[in-house]
């Protein structure tokens, strides 16, 4: 354990890591937060910045193709829309999630993935995506009701990635937010009717073993979208489907929530309607 002031460590912490090149644009109160953790448990600051980078590293940075080129990004994305073509709209996206591990590993799946869906869901209008990565790039295909929702707010820890959103729901003529936020310490409560909370529950869980369910139980929306890997990074399958389904079903025990469970090839999916009761068997 650290022998030196815990509140001046936590700040000489907080400097290094946010002005190091490869965290400099990541939101201040995730690291402060795993910062404080680890300085708890470690000997020295050396260390404790070395485990806070590790970190963030497990559950921001390895996601991160490191290749990104939002200006290109964008005019290709404004190029799309002023063809016309709803097909060339989804190419672009599609090469622009590629650059994303976590949306990277859906794009096999993803034309089945928001059909299947959005055909169990009521029209939807409003969407908060926690987490998002660059998944707010799949908004071709999140067709409702004949049509696009008209309201969406995304929230992640990266600075760059949400400036590019913002800039990107301009484009596509969407009401978007596009905002910094540790959703630990500030979930956004804002009333919708769908919440995507995909393949995050296990990254906020290796900083708070709490946060998946206070996270669930937090959100104010209509439809909750909870999804899990079944295959690791590498693309092995170490029976994570059972793994993960009973681990939810131990988040939701004590709801009374209506939940579907449907599998793909690369992902395991929970349609929660927080508004319906579930029927016991």
């Amino acid at each position: 354990m650290l022998k030196i002031d815990k509140t001046l460590a936590l700040q000489q912490l907080n400097e290094t890591v946010l002005t190091s090149s490869k965290y400099k644009d990541i939101c201040p109160e995730l690291v402060s937060a795993i910062g404080a953790q680890e300085l708890l448990k470690r000997r020295t600051l050396k260390e404790a910045v070395k485990a806070t980078k590790n970190k963030l590293h497990q559950i921001g940075g390895a996601y991160l193709d490191g290749h990104e080129d939002y200006p290109n990004w964008l005019a290709t994305i404004a190029e799309a829309r002023l063809s016309g073509s709803p097909e060339t709209l989804k190419q672009s996206c599609r090469h622009i999630m590629a650059y994303h591990a976590s949306t990277r590993e859906r794009l096999p799946i993803l034309e089945d993935f928001y059909h299947t869906i959005f055909t169990h869901l009521p029209p939807i209008q409003s969407i908060i995506d926690i987490a998002c990565g660059l998944n707010p790039l799949a908004l071709p295909w999140m067709i409702s009701g004949g049509s696009l929702p008209s309201s969406y707010c995304a929230y992640d820890i990266y600075q760059h990635i949400m400036d590019f959103l913002a800039a990107y729901f301009q484009r596509m003529s969407i009401t978007g937010k596009a905002q910094v936020c540790d959703v630990i310490q500030s979930c956004p409560t804002q009333h919708v009717d769908l919440a995507l909370v995909l393949k995050v529950l296990p990254c906020l869980e290796q900083v708070d073993k709490r946060a998946a369910y206070q996270l669930l139980h937090t959100l104010n929306a209509r439809h909750i979208i909870v999804s899990y890997p079944i295959q690791s990074l590498g693309g092995k399958d170490k029976g994570m489907a059972t793994y993960y389904t009973d681990h939810f079903q131990n988040l939701v025990k004590d709801d009374q929530w209506s939940i579907q469970r449907i599998e793909f090839a690369t992902e395991l999916v929970f349609i929660i309607d927080t508004h319906a009761v579930k029927i016991s068997g």
